[in-house]
């Protein structure tokens, strides 16, 4: 039996079906996990909350009639593209506390992630925003996010637990516009990121990549912004990602390119700060979609569609312990 994944990295399209199968393998006994998937228990990073309070934060300053650095509105795609670098990096630093099992208390939240962005920033090469923001307007901003900060702050220490025999999930979706040729370049695309990843993700990281088409990406990210039944009540989505962005920034993504050019099979090869590593991919087909159902509640899941899904990924996995064994 091959040795379970250490780091695993889910990634995907938008609406792809990453919280879906995420759903699902979580709801499967834990020696099912590591059987067919490889998988211990799993200890979750995402750089979501990151992109979020992005948006909260330029929401906030477009109020004070200031830039909103991150966006100028909530449907525009990102003002500066190295802040996917910057969200990188905030994933690094998540993943170094955890493995130090280092939790913050900083006195105020809201300041600690304005700095945690303008370092994440400089190390990027783009400018550090908040350092040199006028004293009045930074003062209103950490107050209008001081909560949103303090949750993510509470979550995140949350998170840090010891991993013994427990696989890391890191979650983040990249692409490029549509239209645009391989290889996409920087900072867009997996290439990009992957690259930014520390040598310590990277030396034990496999990935997970759930394979839609762009074009199903788009339509599911409309259906998912609709109201669905769970537990006899009626939720609201709101996730959806607004369509100028998926256009621009998810229109294609270069998974499929990074595993024609790399020259071990079902593997990405990413060369960065001098160190090349080669990441086993188990690339899960949801071209056809079968993961959607798992939005339901789980009595209500059709067998048929739970072994569709579960031989599906059941494939993607054994060929990704294959390039495991392969790697060593």
């Amino acid at each position: 039996m091959s040795k379970l994944i250490d780091v695993l990295l889910l990634l995907a399209l938008p609406a792809s079906g990453k919280s879906e199968t995420r759903k699902y393998l979580a709801k499967l006994p834990p020696e099912k996990c590591r059987e067919d998937f490889l998988m211990g228990p799993t200890v979750q990073l995402d750089d979501y909350p990151y992109v979020h309070l992005m948006r909260t934060v330029s929401q906030e300053l477009r109020k004070l009639n200031y830039d909103g650095i991150f966006f100028d509105s909530d449907e525009k795609p990102m003002k500066e593209p190295k802040d996917w670098g910057t969200l990188i990096e905030l994933v690094n630093e998540d993943f170094e506390d955890l493995m130090k099992k280092s939790k913050s208390a900083p006195a105020s939240a809201g300041e600690w992630m304005l700095e945690r962005f303008d370092i994440a920033r400089i190390k990027v090469g783009a400018p550090a925003a908040f350092r040199t923001m006028p004293a009045d307007i930074r003062q209103k901003l950490v107050a209008a996010i001081q909560k949103e900060s303090t949750d993510l702050l509470n979550d995140k220490n949350a998170t840090i637990q010891d991993t013994t025999g427990k696989t890391i999930v890191i979650e983040f979706a990249r692409g490029g516009k549509h239209g645009s040729s391989m290889p996409l370049p920087a900072p867009y695309g997996y290439e990009h990121s992957l690259s930014l990843l520390s040598n310590d993700i990277l030396s034990r990281a496999a990935i997970c990549y759930v394979w839609v088409e762009p074009e199903e990406s788009r339509r599911k990210n409309i259906e998912r912004a609709k109201p669905v039944q769970v537990a006899s009540t009626f939720l609201s989505l709101t996730n959806g990602v607004p369509m100028e962005v998926m256009m621009n920034e998810y229109g294609v993504d270069d998974m499929a390119y990074l595993l024609e050019k790399s020259d071990k099979a079902d593997t990405v090869r990413v060369e960065t700060r001098g160190h090349r590593y080669y990441l086993p991919v188990a690339r899960f087909d949801n071209r056809q979609d079968k993961t959607t159902f798992v939005r339901a509640d789980q009595d209500k899941w059709d067998p048929k569609d739970v072994k569709a899904l579960h031989d599906g990924l059941a494939e993607a996995f054994r060929r990704l312990a294959k390039a495991m064994n392969d790697r060593g």
